[in-house]
């Protein structure tokens, strides 16, 4: 589980280690642009079978309209930054990285890897305008453009709607307003919150810096300090400690145990993607909600969640919002022109099949056309959600909803990548210092302070070996 919810490790991982063997093969082997020869290959992080399938769907519509042969290659989003900097090493680059997460792009491109002036054109061909701008923000540093985005997810506070109503509970957007409610909601049997604590997994971080942002805790300042012994990080790690500890399950908490905990009816709130949508809505037979209603009534969970997508701490000036834009990188061995149209191809005509693989955490961060501004959006609020089961979200889901997941990737905020400092961000989560933390102080190891103070020297001292 990286940047985006996979649905299963032992799945994702099986995927890579069947493709491993051909993992690096037919790449290009020079180190500038590759030969014009019409053939590239694409590492994608879509890796899962059923992704991966629907990619090569996709890709077997691109070469028969093109000519172009793709070499379509599933790769581990926990393996990517070894397998790229081993790929570099050994001349032998893919042309193509698809679904990669800013931190991954950030290192590549800190390490000199990629090949900027392909994304700059091919935004230009489709239209700036056609995308959302902060998704462009985020996957750029300044002027020049590290790669094409693509989509994104939004990190979410999903909560059991009939229970707060109950209670006279508002919802849960604000610190206070969500530890009173977990408060009020923790009981014999019964968790107020269902929150990650697993200190090998960046779901823990990720969980955590949606907390932080909403106090305007930050990785770094203005400065390039590192910022998380401030006091609004201070007050973030209490605050998730309360939430974890004090109000969730005993032990250590991963992404499959929060959401099975929700899920089946024995915890009030959950911090999980937008990739769980799709799941809460019964539609996927390996991760069924399982509360008593739910067996006779899939849809129970569903229509019982309410959802949060921003939330505001007391030394915040307004809610933030935490997600992640993932792109098309070219590198700097990609054949240029023969990259320059499989890009623009997945970002044209074959779109809407690839955000279609999976609605929920696949939101288009290019909207439409110049001639047709909501084409792409349009397309994905009817764009069918599950696996097992296939229903058009817009019928799952009320418009309001899909409204703020799509505003969602404008207000996006993430640690670090505004200031720069993307590469460290890609660090932190191989070395994963802040879960680290949040794991010790949810064990009651550590105080909240002084997991600040862990977490900030672990990460000073990573930005120190980077250097």
């Amino acid at each position: 589980m990286l940047s985006k919810h996979l649905r299963s490790k032992v799945t994702a991982v099986g995927v890579t280690s069947t493709l491993g063997l051909g993992l690096l093969t037919g790449c290009s082997g020079s180190t500038g642009p590759g030969a014009p020869d019409r053939e590239i290959t694409v590492w994608s992080q879509e890796n899962l079978p059923d992704r991966v399938a629907a990619t090569q769907k996709i890709v077997s519509g691109f070469e028969k309209r093109t000519g172009i042969k793709v070499h379509l290659v599933g790769v581990d989003e926990g393996q990517m930054p070894q397998l790229i900097m081993a790929a570099a090493a050994s001349g032998k680059l893919p042309d193509v990285i698809g679904a990669a997460p800013m931190g991954q792009v950030w290192q590549m491109y800190t390490n000199g890897l990629l090949n900027t002036d392909i994304p700059k054109k091919i935004v230009s061909e489709l239209g700036q305008r056609t995308f959302n701008t902060n998704a462009l923000d985020l996957t750029s540093d300044g002027a020049t453009r590290l790669g094409v985005p693509s989509d994104a997810w939004l990190q979410l506070m999903v909560y059991r709607k009939d229970q707060f109503d109950e209670k006279h509970l508002p919802a849960p957007d604000t610190y206070d307003r969500t530890l009173k409610a977990a408060q009020a909601l923790t009981g014999k049997g019964h968790d107020g919150m269902s929150a990650a604590t697993d200190p090998s997994d960046v779901f823990t971080s990720q969980s955590f810096e949606s907390v932080a942002l909403a106090n305007d805790c930050q990785l770094v300042d203005d400065q390039h300090e590192i910022a998380l012994a401030s006091p609004q990080c201070e007050k973030a790690f209490a605050t998730y400690d309360r939430l974890a500890r004090t109000y969730g399950a005993p032990g250590t908490q991963t992404v499959d145990s929060t959401r099975a905990t929700y899920f089946a009816g024995r915890s009030s709130m959950v911090i999980w993607s937008s990739f769980l949508l799709d799941e809460l809505a019964g539609l996927r037979k390996d991760a069924l909600p399982s509360c008593p209603r739910c067996k006779k009534d899939p849809g129970y969970l569903a229509r019982n969640s309410g959802i949060v997508t921003a939330l505001k701490g007391p030394d915040a000036t307004e809610a933030a919002q935490f997600g992640e834009v993932t792109s098309w990188v070219t590198t700097k061995t990609a054949e240029t022109a023969a990259s320059r149209e499989f890009i623009e191809y997945m970002m044209g005509s074959g779109y809407e099949s690839w955000f279609g693989m999976s609605p929920e955490g696949k939101i288009p961060v290019r909207h439409g056309t110049a001639e047709q501004p909501n084409r792409y959006i349009d397309a994905w609020r009817h764009s069918d959600i599950g696996v097992d089961t296939r229903k058009p979200f817009d019928q799952v889901y009320p418009a309001s909803l899909l409204n703020q997941l799509a505003a969602g990737v404008s207000n996006m905020r993430r640690w670090g990548i505004s200031q720069g400092e993307g590469a460290l961000v890609g660090a932190t989560n191989g070395e994963l210092p802040v879960p680290k933390a949040i794991g010790e102080m949810t064990g009651g190891q550590t105080s909240p302070s002084e997991a600040a103070r862990e977490a900030d020297d672990e990460v000073a001292a990573l930005k120190k070996s980077l250097q």
